[in-house]
């Protein structure tokens, strides 16, 4: 095993025990986070929308890791995250492909990828069905999140 997939490792056991403290110190201070609900995210951005994510799971989060890939720069990952979606009550299964670049043997840029239509199938139902599809839903996704995830820095 290399270094960088024991840090992968690390960071996903970390995240299946709802621990963003030990997340966030695999992270690089200078980390960039890209994902469909959120779009690019940076530094303090990323380590809050960690914790906000599982301090609203209240612990009924589970995840999932595997296929942990890495070399001395770059690295990837699988996950399955199981919730429910606190905005519509309703259980999500989102299956994801991660992909990380590696410095001072700390993730300095983490991308997520996943199917936004299947997600807001699921997140949403019918309405999902119709309408996940749609780059407008998809901004609408991305804006409610990224609200979310300003009040709660401000909460803070």
């Amino acid at each position: 095993m290399t270094p960088n997939e024991a840090l992968i490792i690390k960071f996903y056991t970390a995240f299946a025990n709802s621990d963003f403290k030990t997340m966030a110190e695999c992270y690089h201070p200078k980390i960039h986070f890209i994902d469909p609900a959120f779009g690019l995210l940076k530094e303090e951005q990323v380590l809050k929308m960690w914790e906000m994510l599982l301090i609203r799971s209240k612990g009924n989060i589970k995840i999932e890791f595997f296929d942990v890939k890495a070399d001395e720069f770059t690295g990837s990952a699988k996950w399955v995250a199981a919730y429910n979606f606190s905005k519509t009550n309703r259980n999500v299964t989102n299956r994801v492909s991660a992909e990380f670049v590696f410095q001072d043997g700390l993730i300095i840029k983490h991308t997520d990828n996943f199917d936004v239509w299947k997600w807001s199938k699921q997140a949403f139902g019918p309405t999902g069905y119709l309408l996940g599809w749609t780059g407008f839903f998809h901004k609408k996704i991305q804006e409610q999140a990224l609200l979310s995830l300003k009040k709660f820095q401000e909460s803070k």
